[in-house]
């Protein structure tokens, strides 16, 4: 980094902070995880209410990417936040989460060419910015995972749609509760296809440049920013990963580009996906600092991190908030098991992730329990 960064202390990880609008408890950050456990009309259920609520000691929550619309949809049972029965199911979840003094934001997202002409009405063709297929899969009921359907490329005229639907969405957003929103512009879904000269072959105003390649992602950013207010608005980026078959030539100057467009827009936050979703940190060379350097606000992090590297990222402001995706899934309590550097859960089976009930969801125990049982002669939880 080239800026001068204050240097924090060791306990900054454990302390309050704010970003934005948003008055943080700690600096961890329980990351947007997708459970496809939705109930019918797509409306979370009893199992979320409780899921998010034994999660409130993260500083923040970002709950599970949500659709801004019918056609945003791409996996079986993704909620929304288009409807008002949503809304009033995301109510509950709000409300439980303030309950227990906690903050929670929704990852609002359209999936673009991520989806199945299953989702979509009268069997339609999903929408990206050019018809190119990803080389992805998705689930379908009664079908397993199947290859995504290939898309139609969206009309020039159609664009304002989608603009005003992440907008109405985020409106929806506040009066469902949450505390903010972040927009998901990562892992090959629509406004990461868009920016991507892989998978963004258009010859309007919306393609070609990396300029017109970022205009859609700005113009979203900058009408929820009017919608909510700039200070309740995350962004997630994913530079390099290629989840969604996301690809670019020149990821550098890409997204060099886009934080210094999104920096003047007094955003909540920024959330950057750090190497291969999921995998390999370095998977491909990237300057991560240079990238910090041009963005004037909170700077969260995400990817892989364990205790000690949250600890440097924040103590040295390399980063201002960590996010956690899979510690968060099988510690409901992960907070206080840093803090005390108490020993985690594992996960359980990978076939909790996605779908189900309450089993890998809502029932991985909590290092209070564990003690508690212990104390009574029965045999901790695995």
């Amino acid at each position: 980094m080239t800026r001068p960064y204050p240097t924090r202390s060791a306990r900054a990880l454990f302390e309050p902070t704010q970003a934005g609008a948003l008055k943080l408890a700690n600096r961890i950050v329980m990351a947007p995880l997708t459970r496809n456990r939705a109930g019918p009309g797509l409306v979370p259920g009893p199992f979320a209410v409780e899921y998010y609520a034994q999660r409130a000691s993260a500083g923040l929550i970002i709950a599970e990417a949500t659709q801004v619309s019918a056609q945003a949809q791409g996996y079986a049972d993704t909620p929304g936040c288009y409807t008002d029965d949503q809304v009033r199911g995301w109510q509950k979840v709000t409300s439980a989460v303030h309950a227990k003094g906690g903050t929670i934001v929704v990852q609002l997202w359209h999936t673009g060419r991520v989806s199945h002409t299953s989702f979509q009405k009268d069997a339609q063709a999903p929408v990206g910015p050019s018809a190119i297929r990803a080389n992805t899969k998705t689930f379908v009921a009664g079908q397993g995972f199947v290859d995504v359907s290939m898309p139609r490329a969206l009309q020039l005229d159609e664009i304002p749609g989608i603009i005003e639907d992440f907008r109405d969405a985020c409106a929806r957003a506040i009066e469902a509760g949450f505390d903010g929103v972040e927009l998901h512009g990562a892992h090959g879904y629509l406004l990461d296809a868009f920016l991507r000269d892989g998978t963004n072959h258009r010859i309007d105003g919306y393609g070609g440049s990396i300029g017109n390649r970022a205009r859609l992602l700005l113009e979203v950013t900058k009408a929820c920013a009017g919608a909510i207010g700039a200070d309740r608005l995350g962004v997630r980026i994913s530079p390099v990963s290629t989840a969604g078959d996301s690809h670019d030539s020149h990821p550098q100057a890409l997204f060099n580009h886009v934080v210094e467009g999104l920096s003047p827009l007094g955003l909540a936050y920024l959330h950057v996906v750090e190497g291969e979703t999921g995998g390999a940190r370095d998977s491909i060379a990237f300057d991560y600092d240079a990238l910090r350097d041009r963005f004037d606000g909170v700077w969260m992090v995400n990817n892989g991190y364990n205790r000690q590297m949250a600890i440097d990222a924040v103590a040295t402001s390399r980063a201002d908030l960590v996010s956690f995706g899979r510690l968060f899934i099988a510690n409901p309590d992960l907070v206080e098991r840093l803090r005390d550097n108490a020993p985690l859960n594992k996960l359980m089976g990978q076939e909790t992730f996605y779908g189900g009930g309450a089993h890998g969801y809502t029932d991985y125990p909590t290092a209070k329990r564990d003690r508690a049982a212990i104390r009574v002669g029965e045999k901790a939880p695995a």
